[in-house]
């Protein structure tokens, strides 16, 4: 029986790359985002890497959108098995240099879709005993860096959520796993200056969005409650928890700064 999965945001970057990547273990993959030209090429992939595709334009940041995606997958298949909460963005700035409307937009997206699509599919899953919310965060969404204060306080909102849905989840046979990617070789840090209106330059690693795609499928395969697809991440998020003054050294002279 195929699996049916939705993924918000996934016209490009992770999104698309769990999408691909899904539809090679022949999964009906639905997704969504604002692009309509980029959606029907994701969806063309979709059918020639071995999945079948549902494409719809629609705004996470809008409660209806997220229910009328969940019900026109539930209704094309039955069922959903898999929602993937991808939908996000970035801005760059300290924090007096973000304008309260950029604040304000990138927690509409980013902490505001998760949660409109999440709540989408509970009572979905609640009638099927059984589904899997896989919420891309970032692992800035469990430590901080340097000029990415905003984007980080909308991650961590995104990791709270996702924390207490699981513990009530708890039992159910509906799963909740977080991700927490690094800086992926995508299309993110080119919207990012844009919305931001400057550059930066960072010394740490990137990583494919191909290395996540398949650190999601393998989670959706054995669900675990978190996954770090750049494993030396973790330690990150350990030493932040055991020793956060030396790590705010540590960032700081890792992290972003602006390109001057």
């Amino acid at each position: 029986m195929r699996r049916v999965v939705a993924i918000t945001g996934a016209s490009a970057g992770i999104g698309r790359a769990i999408a691909i990547r899904l539809a090679r273990d022949s999964a009906s993959v639905a997704i969504c985002s604002r692009r309509r030209d980029r959606l029907d090429r994701v969806a063309a992939e979709i059918i020639q890497a071995g999945g079948t595709s549902l494409a719809m334009v629609a705004d996470v940041a809008k409660a209806a959108d997220m229910q009328t995606f969940v019900d026109q997958t539930v209704s094309r298949w039955g069922q959903i098995d898999v929602l993937v909460c991808n939908a996000g963005y970035g801005v760059y700035g300290a924090i007096d240099q973000i304008a309260p409307e950029k604040m304000q937009a990138l927690m509409e997206v980013n902490y505001l879709g998760t949660f409109n699509a999440a709540r989408a599919a509970l009572p979905i899953f609640r009638r099927q005993h059984h589904g899997h919310f896989v919420i891309i965060s970032s692992i800035v969404g469990k430590r901080g860096v340097p000029y990415v204060g905003a984007y980080a306080a909308t991650k961590f909102a995104q990791v709270g959520l996702a924390e207490c849905l699981r513990a009530e989840l708890v039992g159910s046979g509906i799963h909740v796993t977080v991700v927490y990617p690094i800086s992926t070789e995508s299309e993110f840090y080119e919207v990012m200056v844009q919305h931001s209106g400057f550059a930066t330059r960072a010394r740490g690693p990137r990583q494919p969005t191909e290395r996540v795609a398949n650190a999601v499928a393998r989670a959706i395969e054995h669900p675990v409650p978190e996954v770090y697809p750049f494993r030396l991440s973790k330690a990150l998020a350990v030493a932040n928890a055991i020793a956060p003054g030396l790590c705010d050294r540590i960032v700081k002279r890792w992290g972003r700064k602006p390109i001057t």
